[in-house]
């Protein structure tokens, strides 16, 4: 529902601004402003972005938390994406969540909305914690499940048979430097 009405105010606020900006100060000025928005826009993004991919790759390489870098990255992405689209409301929008005051805002926003339920970090060790149901805090090294493979191996075939099969099985002759 909310998309919708997003879908259907967005370009009608968009068509007034238009309107309104272009009647006072002409067409020319008006496309532009338009033009200039998403050239300085593009400009910003590139640069706040290759920041951002900093910031993740350091957050990795520290095994810290990545949520943030992680949703800082992605409003540049999205207000690059609104910067060129031409508009007003747009570039304004795009324009905010490139200061990192108004992302830091919006990222606490969605936190406060959003519950984590697990979280993984990988390390040399598997020494993980899931909070989720089931689990009731437990650490998987508590757990009672022990993951394998296996395979049946008849005690009545001797070396003798077992080299017969092996000889079967193989499509080219032994090098020499393994038993077969």
């Amino acid at each position: 529902m909310w998309l919708l009405l997003a879908f259907v105010a967005i370009p009608m606020i968009e068509i007034a601004l238009f309107i309104s900006v272009g009647g006072a100060i002409g067409l020319w000025p008006t496309l532009a402003i338009v033009l200039l928005t998403a050239i300085l826009g593009t400009h910003l993004v590139r640069s706040q972005g290759l920041a951002a991919i900093g910031n993740v790759q350091k957050s990795f390489n520290e095994l810290n938390d990545p949520t943030e870098p992680l949703a800082h990255g992605a409003m540049i992405l999205i207000a690059g994406v609104l910067l060129l689209t031409p508009g007003f409301f747009t570039d304004a929008v795009g324009f905010a969540l490139l200061t990192p005051l108004f992302r830091k805002m919006m990222f606490n926003f969605a936190r406060s909305r959003v519950r984590v339920q697990g979280f993984t970090m990988g390390s040399t060790q598997s020494a993980t914690f899931h909070a989720g149901p089931g689990n009731h805090g437990r650490h998987p090294a508590e757990s009672d499940v022990i993951d394998g493979e296996f395979s049946e191996v008849d005690p009545a075939k001797n070396g003798a048979a077992q080299q017969l099969d092996s000889a079967k099985n193989h499509t080219h002759k032994p090098s020499g430097w393994t038993k077969h």
